[in-house]
């Protein structure tokens, strides 16, 4: 227990220093969204997106639904308001998710993912919980509840910010997205 806490807060403190600026280079795909009618569009009808040249990182493979086929998450721009958000092509081929793009994501009171300087897999099976309390105060996993803590059933995505040291985990639960706050 004692390890994994050293763990953490020695990755906490490595992703939390600055990094130097990459070369940003031409967008590599775009794509014209098609909304399912029976969906609730988080972006508008037939507007284009790019992929992201600010982010270092922009695209990471994951099992969000456990079905043993990696998603293609993505992070895209859309050309039509210049926000981000995360495309999400499931492995099987049937599914596209949107998320940002203008619209708030997960109810976290952001709409788009700028911010969001490591990118990343979040492992099946690794145990995350709410690291911020009510007071805005960042606890320790000894001051969370057992019944608190997720253990990820799959894949999930670890978004955060390089300087403030904010973020979360995006994972799929009962076919619904969820959020884990991290600082």
């Amino acid at each position: 227990m004692k390890i994994r806490i050293l763990l953490f807060l020695s990755l906490l403190a490595v992703s939390c220093k600055k990094e130097t600026k990459s070369e940003i280079q031409k967008p590599q795909n775009t794509d014209t969204i098609k909304v399912s009618e029976k969906q609730e569009p988080e972006i508008k009808k037939n507007d284009t997106i790019v992929l992201s040249t600010k982010h270092k990182i922009n695209k990471i493979l994951c099992d969000l639904d456990g079905d043993n086929l990696n998603e293609t998450v993505e992070i895209f721009r859309s050309t039509n308001n210049n926000k981000s958000g995360l495309k999400i092509t499931f492995g099987n081929g049937k599914r596209t998710d949107y998320l940002g793009f203008g619209n708030d994501i997960l109810k976290q009171g952001f709409d788009e993912i700028d911010w969001a300087g490591i990118f990343e897999k979040a492992p099946k099976n690794e145990v995350y919980f709410e690291n911020v309390n009510e007071d805005g105060e960042i606890i320790g996993e000894k001051d969370v509840k057992e019944e608190d803590k997720i253990k990820l059933p799959n894949d999930g995505i670890f978004i955060h910010a390089d300087e403030s040291c904010g973020g979360g985990v995006i994972y799929l639960k009962n076919g619904k997205y969820e959020w884990i706050q991290q600082e």
